[in-house]
């Protein structure tokens, strides 16, 4: 039987949908007034409020949030979403969001993820992620998904992810932060105390989804719930704000001292909530891995352009011309290739998985975590690393003109270097495809995962 590696009719023509918005609404407004100063070489001093202890620039956040209306009204930017929020429900849905953001990343003109477009230090993208909807879809009680699922689509509902803690990171079930039950003013309710770090937005959060153990023991994944906190509940402070290799900073600490909410704040089951964590895991590893993929490409090609264009005086030959040019390039270019064909299938396999889920009843990230979780750990991991390294030779062959900001490299690496460590580390992700192959810690492989479901 043929196989078909070409992209679907419909997704080339909503690619091409969105290339015809970016070019004709996203770079006029990219290129108004004075905005490229938030792209070029003044990049990281215009979107930077120093004197504000490195926050982002409201002006800066006012751009995207204005590039991200306008791809709502054009009706890109809630594709991924059902139809319920005005999405599409599509059933390839992840394999569609792998080639956009893939696209996105490495087009010649508004790649690298440094543009109005899609700016990735700010997870900003004219065709939007939402896990947080997803979490409040898939666990929020009736009220909770009624009136927050349509005022974060309308920009009033904004959240921080309060799982790593000041003294833990990758193994949340040694969490440090508790909830205690107390009854205030009549009303059943929990006592929050601990701390959080690396809660990315809190300085314009309205809310924060904090996870606390209020039951079993340390080390155990039962026993911890997740609470939806009001970001002006009474004990709630922010002590600092990380500065980091990419700046600005929205990237807080934050201490819970006191800090009182009654039971309508649980999201999700109690005791259960490090299930809300693993709701969009595995989506958001993929399409972060097709936009690194992306990346590295664009690295790439704008290395080969200046090879290829770039004269030795003194021997009257090209870059280009030289194997220490090319082989390097060569190697990365070669694992692009082949990394995008594994995202891509790995994305479908995602959309099967699902669709198989829907018909049988079963917990669809359950299921992935099953049979793919070490494929997208794969794709993920090695995309990170790979759009680090191909813009680390695009400085190299670019000399000094690359190791300058007035080219995006140094801008790249520095903003993909953080999904090495923050998409869950790549020695985690590492470990997670070890346990699939040689299965240990209760992990079989793919074929026995199957057959189980």
């Amino acid at each position: 039987m043929a196989m078909n590696f070409e992209y679907p009719p419909d997704l080339v023509a909503h690619i091409d949908r969105i290339d015809k918005f970016i070019h004709e609404t996203i770079l006029p407004l990219q290129h108004a007034d004075d905005n490229n100063r938030f792209f070029d070489h003044r990049r990281e001093y215009a979107r930077t409020d120093w004197e504000a202890g490195g926050l982002p620039r409201r002006e800066w956040e006012e751009l995207l949030n204005k590039a991200r209306l306008l791809a709502d009204k054009a009706g890109l930017y809630r594709f991924a979403l059902p139809k319920a929020y005005g999405g599409t429900s599509h059933p390839s849905t992840n394999l569609y969001m792998s080639a956009i953001r893939f696209h996105l990343a490495s087009h010649p003109v508004y790649g690298g993820g440094l543009g109005l477009a899609n700016d990735l230090q700010n997870e900003h993208s004219v065709v939007g992620n939402f896990p947080d909807v997803f979490m409040l879809h898939h666990f929020g009680n009736e009220e909770q998904k009624r009136t927050l699922i349509p005022a974060r689509l309308r920009g009033e509902f904004r959240t921080t992810f309060g799982l790593t803690e000041p003294d833990h990171g990758s193994d949340a079930t040694f969490m440090s932060t508790r909830a205690e039950r107390v009854v205030r003013g009549g009303v059943e309710g929990w006592e929050i105390n601990g701390a959080k770090k690396w809660q990315t937005g809190a300085h314009f959060a309205t809310h924060m989804i904090v996870f606390a153990r209020t039951g079993g023991k340390d080390g155990s994944a039962k026993g911890i719930t997740a609470f939806l906190v009001p970001r002006e509940t009474e004990g709630i402070e922010v002590v600092s704000y990380e500065w980091t290799f990419n700046m600005p900073t929205d990237h807080a600490t934050v201490t819970f001292s006191g800090v009182w909410v009654p039971n309508s704040a649980i999201l999700g089951v109690q005791d259960a909530g490090l299930a809300i964590a693993q709701t969009f895991v595995h989506e958001n590893r993929i399409r972060q891995a097709a936009s690194s993929c992306g990346a590295a490409k664009f690295c790439l090609d704008k290395a080969i352009e200046r090879a290829r264009s770039r004269t030795i005086w003194g021997e009257g030959k090209k870059l280009a011309d030289h194997q220490g040019i090319q082989f390097p390039v060569v190697e990365l270019m070669t694992q692009v290739e082949m990394l995008k064909l594994l995202i891509l299938k790995t994305s479908w396999d995602m959309d099967r998985v699902v669709e198989e889920a829907s018909r049988t009843g079963a917990t669809p990230w359950i299921a992935i975590e099953k049979t793919l979780s070490d494929k997208v750990a794969m794709c993920n991991y090695w995309a990170n690393r790979l759009a680090c390294q191909a813009a680390d030779r695009a400085i190299q062959i670019h000399g000094g003109d690359g190791y300058s900001r007035h080219y995006p490299f140094e801008h790249i690496y520095r903003h993909f270097r953080r999904y090495r460590i923050t998409e869950g580390s790549e020695e985690i992700q590492m470990r997670k495809v070890a346990a699939y192959l040689f299965e240990f810690g209760g992990k079989v492989s793919r074929d026995k995962a199957k057959t189980k479901l």
